[in-house]
This record gives structure tokens, sequence and C-alpha cells, in this order.
């Protein structure tokens, strides 16, 4: 009994390394900064600088997302500049990252810093013309008419923190290009020709510490992420949210998720009760989709090419309008550099 409950313990960490294999078993369970603490900071930008200000507008009737995880980029940003230009190329409305985007060395955020401003560029001139030294306006959509400097257009790239993201005092790095692991916006489909519009409801979570903490779960409770008529019905058409640990495990020999029982039932209760369409979540780089209480869950696998070197369907495409939402496997074709 004793042998078979050493080998269970040996199973179950190599199961944990298997999902974090390129930081050391010490990082995987100490973050520079606690949960609590980045929530707060976290709140704090978005009350200031995010609330009522990020919000996607659109004038078409359906829209798609492309959502990546677990990149964990380092010196060749490849699978990631992919995933961006994939995004671009279809027209995506924005690209969301399920956290472990980089691992914490500061040369790698320096790479990171780089790949996401030549991807804005490329954003831009795809889909802004600029009408003065300063001044941009969008080529299609007749919904913003007063042009806009450089720094005031929303790069659509939009991630959660996951644990690589935060050890070895890696928040310091995240934080200090996304400000926030803890925030949510809309997305207006505008309808002028009925003069009618629809929303829609992104909800980005932080778990990368494999637990909400308190005061995450105080936010959650005080609505600050509900979005209700008066009536107490939701105003939103469909919701998604994107956190980065697990929920479900896979299969049974692999690493189950790290919230206690108590969050875990808070958590599906809070999705069925914010009528949560489709949950994304990572870390695990392993594929698992299902149902519960009518929400749909997908945990998806790894896009860095160390953990998946070959070509293969490490991304999804969510396509969204009024029939419904269908989820469609995009296939990314970069191969790692061969060192000579």
């Amino acid at each position: 009994m004793k042998k078979t409950f050493i080998i269970s313990l040996v199973i179950a960490a190599a199961a944990l390394l298997s999902a974090c294999d390129k930081v050391s078993p010490a990082g995987i369970l100490m973050a520079g900064t606690a949960v609590e603490d980045r929530v707060k900071m976290s709140y704090e930008f978005y009350k200031d600088f995010l609330d009522d200000h990020v919000v996607l507008a659109i004038d078409k009737k359906d829209y798609s997302f492309i959502v990546g995880a677990d990149s964990h980029l380092t010196t060749d940003p490849g699978r990631l500049d992919e995933m961006l230009a994939i995004g671009l190329d279809k027209d995506d409305l924005f690209y969301a990252h399920l956290g472990d985007l980089a691992d914490t060395k500061p040369e790698y955020y320096f790479t990171l810093d780089s790949l996401l401003r030549e991807a804005k560029d490329r954003y831009v001139n795809k889909h802004y013309k600029k009408i003065n030294e300063y001044e941009y306006v969008p080529r299609d959509n007749p919904i913003e008419t007063q042009g806009i400097t450089y720094d005031m257009i929303t790069y659509p790239f939009f991630p959660v923190v996951g644990n690589h993201d935060i050890t070895h005092n890696g928040w310091a790095l995240w934080s200090n290009i996304f400000h926030s692991s803890f925030y949510e916006m809309d997305v207006l489909i505008v309808d002028p020709e009925n003069i009618d519009i629809t929303v829609d409801h992104l909800i980005f979570l932080d778990s990368a510490s494999g637990t909400l903490g308190k005061t995450q779960i105080d936010l959650i409770n005080q609505g600050v992420l509900d979005g209700k008529y008066s009536d107490g019905t939701s105003i939103y058409r469909y919701t998604f949210v994107f956190s980065h640990t697990n929920i479900f495990r896979p299969q049974f020999f692999e690493f189950a998720s790290t919230f206690t029982r108590e969050e875990t039932f808070f958590l599906l209760d809070q999705f069925e009760e914010w009528n949560v369409t489709c949950v994304f979540l990572g870390h695990v780089h392993t594929w698992d989709e299902r149902d519960f209480n009518g929400v749909h869950y997908i945990t998806m696998d790894s896009m860095c090419e160390k953990n998946n070197p070959e070509p293969g369907n490490y991304l999804i495409r969510v396509n969204v309008g009024n029939d419904g939402v269908v989820c469609e496997p995009v296939k990314m074709n970069y191969t790692p550099k061969k060192k000579k």
C-alpha cells in the first residue's frame, strides 16, 4: 500500500511537471507576486483605464476571434508571431491568449514587446488610414469618424496571466506591458440600418496561482464583471470567459485543477449565473472539450514550439453570429529553427 502511494505521488509530480516543464520545480509553486496583490493592482488599473473604455465596436452581424495558449516564448517568437499574423490575415476581431505567454527572463520580454509593436504596426496599417501627421481613422468602420492618435488605437491582443508569467518575479515584466490580469470588456455589434445594438461580453480572470483568492472572489460577488439591466436580466447575447488554470482533468493520468473544491463549485456556479457561452482554459498542454450545466468548456493544447514542434491545430477560431457560436481548429505551420 505504501509503495502504491509513493508511485502515485511520483506520477502526480510527473504530470505536474509535464504541464510546466520550462521552469524549476520551485518556480512552479512559488510566485513572485501573490494573487491578492495582482488582482488589487489590476482592479485599480481597470477602474482608471479600462472600465467603459476598451469596447470593440463593429458594424457587421458576424465576427470571429482567435484563441491560443501556453506559447512559452523565449528567444524564438515564431509561433506567437504566426498566431497574430493568422488573426490579422483572417480579420479576426481580437486575439486572446490563455497565459504562460513567455518564460520569465527580461530578454524574452524584450522580444515579446518588440513583436507586439511590430504586430500593432501591421494591424494599424491594414485597418486604419492616416489623415495627418498624428491622426488615423478606420478604413472600413463608419462608427468612428473622428481622428485618433496611434497610441489611442487598441491593439486587440488580450492575454490572461499564467503561472509561468509570474514565477521568478515575472509579474513585473508581464504587468509592465499588459497592466491588468483581471478585466472585462464588451463587443458592440451595431446595425445602423435598424438602429439596433447587440452586446457580447468578454471576461478575463487571474488564475495564475491556481486559486482566485479572496479579493477576486469578493469583486466577482460585488458584480464588478456583471452586465445586467435593472430587472436583473443579462444585457449580453453571448459571454466568453478566458482564464489559465484548467478546471477539468483532461484524462485520469494528467494534472487536475489546483482550485479548491469550494472555488471550483464557485466558478461553475458563477459561469452558469453569467450565462457563459464558452470558457477557454489552458495550463495542462492537453486538449479537452466538454459541456457542464449548459456551459461549454475548452482546455487548449500548448502552441509552444518546444512542446509541440510539428505543425498542428494549436489555435481555435471562434465564429460568432446570431445563429450561434462555432469553434473550429486552426493549424499552425511554423516549426522551430534548427540549430547548426
